[in-house]
């Protein structure tokens, strides 16, 4: 099943996000090559695709797990939150639609 993984930044995250991103960025590549990352990405602080120093609100992973326990698990062992990037992190079920 897909599983919505939605965090929100703490406040000035940018710093920490660029010392994490590499360890980030190679789960969902992880993810990717066993298909199952329909989407990944953070959310601009700013109305802008490159932010510059306003840095990013948060971020969404849409990705297929076992379970919702298993989604959660692996939202927990993101490098960002042993970074101290986010704030806090929901993991939900999520039903595609379209396309």
């Amino acid at each position: 099943m897909w599983y919505a993984i939605i965090s929100e930044d703490v406040a000035d995250s940018l710093s920490q996000r660029q010392s994490a991103r590499p360890a980030h960025l190679q789960r969902l590549e992880q993810l990717k090559q066993q298909g199952r990352l329909l989407v990944a990405g953070p959310h601009p602080a700013i109305d802008s695709l490159e932010p510059g120093e306003a840095g990013f609100s948060g971020s969404l992973v849409i990705a297929e797990f076992d379970s919702l326990t298993s989604a959660q698990k692996w939202a927990d062992e993101d490098p960002y939150v042993a970074a101290g990037v986010y704030q806090a992190v929901t993991v939900k079920p999520f039903k595609k639609v379209l396309p």
